[in-house]
């Protein structure tokens, strides 16, 4: 093993890193599905998905990007365009589902079994934080006080992989960027958006995926345990 790297900050995507947000979010999304079709028991509406629901966020993500920030609001608007969808249209109804599945999506969320155990071991030495794109805020996931700094795309109004993102990461960690390492499921928001401000890298890779991008992290990692190894606090 190359010797330790020099680091004195160590940043953390959330979603799929730290836990499993398509699990929580395809089960948040069933829950309002179910109240949304109880309310509109219309064919149009009993046909509809999950899939579906989430087609319909994205592209107003997308249409809305780089002027609305908040994800909740995003959300919400989902709903209202949803009921659209259906031939429904009801704020009301809509802000009622957005309840409901704000409910579901941020009293349900569980870390990977992989986290606690690697904190607690990096806290001594390291600056920890959190770099997100999502807006899981860690009293939400029993993290509070686990962070140095929290970072959220929304807040500061830039999303990862641009490096401006990065780079208030560091500002606010008090560190320069080539002594901070990130990690992260993403091989283009995290990897990519790290390496290109000088930074080091970890892909996480939970689930063995193949990488057919040209992006190269610095290391590759099926667990966040074997963070502990890169920093040397394990052989």
């Amino acid at each position: 093993m190359e010797k330790p790297l020099q680091i004195s900050t160590i940043s953390f995507d959330g979603d799929m890193t730290l836990w499993d947000f398509m699990k929580v979010m395809h089960r948040s999304l069933k829950q309002t599905l179910m109240e949304l079709q109880r309310q509109v028991p219309t064919q149009r509406a009993l046909d509809l998905t999950v899939d579906e629901m989430i087609a319909i966020r994205d592209r107003l993500a997308e249409e809305v990007k780089g002027e609305v920030w908040s994800l909740l609001e995003i959300r919400r608007r989902a709903f209202e365009r949803t009921l659209e969808h259906v031939g429904h249209p009801d704020k009301d109804l809509a802000a009622h589902l957005d309840a409901i599945y704000r409910k579901n999506r941020f009293e349900d969320i569980e870390l990977y079994p992989d986290v606690i155990p690697t904190f607690d071991a990096l806290a001594p030495h390291f600056k920890l934080g959190l770099l997100s794109n999502g807006n899981t805020y860690p009293e939400s996931c029993g993290l509070d006080g686990r962070f140095a700094f929290v970072i959220f795309s929304q807040d500061v109004q830039v999303e990862k992989p641009d490096p401006k993102i990065f780079q208030i990461t560091a500002e606010r960690a008090g560190c320069d960027l080539t002594e901070m390492l990130h990690v992260g499921d993403s091989l283009k928001n995290d990897v990519m958006g790290a390496k290109n401000v000088g930074a080091h890298t970890v892909w996480l890779n939970r689930d063995g995926l193949p990488n057919d991008t040209n992006i190269q992290p610095d290391y590759e990692i099926a667990s966040l345990t074997e963070i502990l190894t890169i920093v040397g606090l394990r052989k």
